[in-house]
């Protein structure tokens, strides 16, 4: 028997494209680096409010940096990027607050389908340029990621109880209490010690810590196909 696997906590919101990236990265590392990735779905909103920060876009030199940052990245990572055309109103008006539910209600109950589900939902949003705030719209998503319809029905129509709001606030306040300003945040726990890690672009970082071996956004044996 080899090691045991080390747990990795990745804290993320669909609305953060640098989230999308850091999650494909860690999806295509955790076998290769033998960690036990936690998918923690939890609300950018908050972890802002929560740690008075502010989105990027708000300043006007970060807004226009961000552009052709996540252009790059996105070619870099091999993930298929594209700025929402009305980017404030997705980001700042519109918001992800039904999305990450419904992935925390996919996390309760079916959490083999989380990774799948997350995907298609940026997807939609950050490479497609779709809604992922009405009710079809992540029907869709679920739905094009594997579920049947009425999985996808049932598990939409909880996003309204108490047990799901409740879960996505601890997650966030989870995040709150690592000292994320941001998101993604990837949080190590390792022979009795817990590294936070904010932001996409940490992975080298990472494989230190752990003791691996950084062998770049695409490592060798993984062929992505988004």
């Amino acid at each position: 028997m080899g090691p045991l696997p080390r747990t990795l906590e990745l804290f993320y919101d669909v609305l953060s494209p640098y989230s999308w990236l850091g999650f494909e990265v860690l999806c295509r590392y955790k076998n290769i680096w033998n960690i036990n990735l936690q998918l923690r779905p939890s609300l950018i909103a908050g972890i802002m409010k929560d740690s008075g920060n502010q989105p990027p876009a708000l300043l006007p030199r970060k807004a226009q940096y961000l552009i052709n940052d996540i252009r790059l990245l996105g070619q870099h990572v091999q993930v298929p990027m594209q700025f929402p055309k009305d980017f404030f109103s997705v980001i700042l008006e519109k918001g992800s607050l039904s999305a990450m539910r419904f992935l925390t209600a996919v996390n309760m109950e079916h959490p083999e389908m989380l990774e799948k589900v997350s995907r298609e939902l940026w997807m939609r949003v950050w490479s497609r340029d779709e809604d992922i705030t009405e009710p079809q719209s992540i029907l869709a998503a679920a739905e094009k990621a594997g579920m049947s319809t009425e999985q996808a029905q049932g598990l939409l129509e909880k996003i309204v109880t108490p047990k799901v709001k409740n879960k996505l606030k601890e997650n966030t306040e989870a995040a709150c209490k690592y000292g994320a300003f941001g998101l993604p945040v990837t949080v190590a726990h390792l022979d009795g010690q817990t590294h936070m890690l904010f932001g996409s672009d940490r992975m080298e970082l990472l494989a230190h810590l752990l003791g691996e071996k950084w062998m770049g956004p695409v490592p060798p044996a993984i062929n992505p196909k988004l």
